[in-house]
C-alpha cells in the first residue's frame, strides 16, 4: 500500500524520500527497498512524534517538506504537485491538504477564523459539538517549510484526549507565531481514503480498479463488464 504513495511521490521533483517505520518495519523496508530512506519510530506516540524522528537527518535542511500518510494509496501525484506549487506561491510556512466530507466523523476538523483563514485543526475526540458540525477535514497531507516544521515540533505537547503528540498542532503553533498557514482543497474525496481495515482496503481496491479501467477505456480498450 505504501508503495503506491512512494511511487507517486517519486513522480515529483523531490531530493529525498524518508519513510517513518514502526511495527512491521522490516516488511516495509523489504517492500520499498532503495526507493526510500528509513527512520524508526520505536514508540508510537502520535503523528508529530513520528515526523520528529527524522529530525537528525532533515532538520538543518532548507526547502519544502511534504508529509503524506502511508495508508492513503489513492492520493494522486497531480494533487501532490498542485499542493506543493500552491504552498510555494502562498509563501506559507505550512499548507494543509483538505477535503469536504459529507460524513466527517473520525477526521480532524479545519477550523477557520472570521476572515476564512485556517486557525487550527481539531481532532474528533477533542472537538466541541459545534466543531463537529464542520465538514472541511484534514486529510493528513501537508507541506511545510522544513526548518519551521522542526522548530515547531519541539513545542508540541500531548495535552489531549489521546495523550499523543499531534502533527496538526504545528498549525496552531505557526499561527500563534504570526506565520502564514494556508489550505489547498481536493475535490476528489476518494484520494484521501485511509486504509485501516479490510473494509477500507476493499473500497480502495475497487476505486483503483475503476481508475485503471477508465484509463484503458479512454485509450480505446473495450472491457467487458468493467
Amino acid at each position: 500500500m505504501v508503495e503506491h504513495v512512494i511511487d507517486n511521490i517519486q513522480n515529483l521533483d523531490v531530493s529525498r524520500i524518508v519513510t517513518i517505520v514502526g511495527h512491521g518495519a522490516e516488511k516495509v523496508k523489504e517492500t520499498l527497498g532503495e526507493k526510500s530512506e528509513y527512520v524508526l519510530q520505536a514508540e508510537q506516540l502520535g503523528t508529530a512524534h513520528a515526523v520528529q524522528q527524522a529530525e537528525s537527518i532533515l532538520a538543518d535542511l532548507e526547502g519544502t517538506t511534504l508529509v503524506v500518510c502511508g495508508d492513503t494509496p489513492l492520493i494522486r501525484d497531480e494533487t501532490l504537485k498542485s499542493l506543493v506549487e500552491f504552498h510555494q506561491k502562498q509563501n506559507a510556512k505550512a499548507t494543509i491538504l483538505t477535503a469536504v466530507a459529507e460524513n466527517p466523523y473520525g477526521y480532524g476538523r479545519i477550523i477557520r477564523n472570521e476572515k476564512g483563514q485556517v486557525s487550527q485543526i481539531v481532532e474528533q475526540k477533542d472537538a466541541s459539538d459545534e466543531q463537529q458540525l464542520v465538514k472541511e477535514i484534514n486529510t493528513g497531507t501537508y507541506c511545510f517549510d522544513n526548518k519551521a516544521l522542526f522548530e515547531s515540533l519541539k513545542l508540541v505537547k500531548n495535552e489531549n484526549a489521546q495523550g499523543e503528540y499531534y502533527l496538526p498542532d504545528v498549525i496552531e503553533i505557526l499561527k500563534a507565531q504570526g506565520e502564514i498557514v494556508s489550505a489547498f482543497t481536493t475535490d476528489d474525496f476518494d484520494e484521501i481514503l485511509g486504509v485501516n481495515d479490510r473494509v477500507a482496503l476493499s473500497q480502495a481496491e475497487e476505486i483503483m480498479r475503476a481508475r485503471i479501467n477508465e484509463k484503458h477505456m479512454r485509450n480505446g480498450v473495450t472491457i467487458i463488464n468493467p
